[in-house]
């Protein structure tokens, strides 16, 4: 069989890649609803879950690489003819599924990979590439985005896919005829002397085009792209303080692990009152933390649920402290409460303080099960114990 197309048929390289497509897209289809349906109530679960979903992607990214070498096969050779070139209405049809077959067999796991590189945590990619995509930030809003963009585009495949196959049966059983043969494994069609047809798809373009932008335009009007994390929780609402010290800029992360990779958020709504004597290095200090306003990535709705900080209940998180500088440093010796329980802390802590201007940071350690946080995780497997804390501020001192 030739590797080329010929005026009767698709060549063997054309074949190879159609139904390697074919295999990805039944395999890939069903595990991801099979993947996004499973619980993840305990670790055995979540790892079950981040199994399936690494293969998702995995294989994901596989058919992205296939399309794209599909697509560039097929616009270096020539098509064969149409066997009812006098059918333009049905020629022009087909033409059109074709082309919004091909671009979707790109968008749909170009998409999902985006949505993947946007996001923090869960299910890594086995290829030993693309955890991270260039010009693609984390960002929580940009990860909803595209993962809303991956749902459309998988819609606009399937409805593709079974107008494709609704007119290749078409062909076997109604009109009789060889198209369907001409793609089939080893089959070589018998066919009218019409030459091969050079690619001029401007009319099934634009139809193409216009498929998508109803699609797009019909899932906005549903919502699809609507981001609104915010409303999932009540928002604790935190109470102005008052501070000798006013934090000007800081960022208060955690870092815990997740099925062996580290995975970082932070809390967007925290205040700090202040009492701090450069001179004596002593002093006092209560941050409070409006838990619903954790992001952490593709996990932040579990990790507010009841299993983890239980946002809805427990709302808010207090360290209090005293602070105490020492020659080894600085350090602020309290408790942290949380989730209803209350467990003795040490952050050490760098600072420095120049014309009233206070830069500090500092990082501690604490276990998740000493807040009864993740008990149905009761090994590290899926969930590590251990919860980084790190804090990075900086505050002028507003008092004498």
């Amino acid at each position: 069989m030739a590797l080329t197309n010929a005026h009767n048929t698709y060549g063997s390289v054309s074949k190879t890649l159609h139904w390697l497509t074919v295999a990805l897209i039944l395999a890939l289809i069903p595990l991801g609803i099979i993947a996004n349906d499973m619980p993840f109530a305990t670790g055995e679960e979540l790892s079950r879950k981040a199994f399936v979903f690494s293969i998702h992607k995995t294989l994901g990214v596989t058919a992205f690489f296939v399309a794209l070498a599909r697509v560039a096969w097929m616009l270096s050779q020539p098509k064969p003819a149409p066997l009812h070139p006098e059918r333009r209405l049905e020629t022009f049809a087909a033409e059109t599924v074709h082309w919004t077959l091909y671009a979707t067999l790109l968008l749909v796991p170009m998409s999902g990979w985006i949505h993947h590189a946007a996001t923090t945590g869960f299910a890594p990619i086995w290829w030993p590439f693309g955890q991270s995509l260039p010009f693609v930030p984390k960002s929580d809003t940009l990860a909803h985005t595209f993962a809303s963009l991956h749902i459309i585009f998988e819609r606009v495949l399937v409805i593709a896919l079974v107008l494709h196959v609704a007119g290749a049966l078409k062909h076997r059983f109604f009109d009789r005829d060889l198209t369907l043969q001409r793609m089939l494994p080893g089959a070589t069609a018998a066919a009218p002397a019409t030459p091969a047809k050079p690619h001029g798809p401007a009319l099934p373009l634009l139809g193409a085009a216009g498929a998508f932008a109803a699609a797009l335009a019909v899932s906005a009007g549903l919502g699809l792209f609507a981001h609104d994390d915010a409303a999932l929780l009540p928002q604790a609402e935190l109470a102005e303080v008052a501070s000798d010290w006013t934090v000007e800029d800081g960022t208060l992360s955690i870092t815990v692990t997740q099925l062996g990779a580290p995975v970082t958020g932070t809390f967007e709504d925290w205040t700090a009152a202040i009492a701090y004597d450069p001179d004596s290095r002593t002093g006092d200090v209560t941050v409070t933390v409006a838990i619903p306003s954790l992001t952490l990535g593709s996990v932040t709705a579990q990790a507010l649920g009841a299993e983890f900080f239980a946002a809805d209940t427990h709302p808010t998180a207090t360290f209090a402290a005293e602070i105490i500088g020492t020659d080894a440093g600085q350090t602020a010796e309290g408790t942290l409460t949380l989730k209803g329980s209350t467990v003795p802390v040490t952050l050490p802590f760098t600072l420095n303080i120049t014309d009233g201007l206070a830069r500090m940071t500092g990082e501690t350690q604490v276990a998740r099960l000493d807040f009864g946080i993740g008990t149905a995780y009761p090994d590290e497997t899926s969930v590590g114990f251990t919860v980084t804390i790190a804090v990075d501020l900086t505050a002028r001192r507003t008092a004498p």
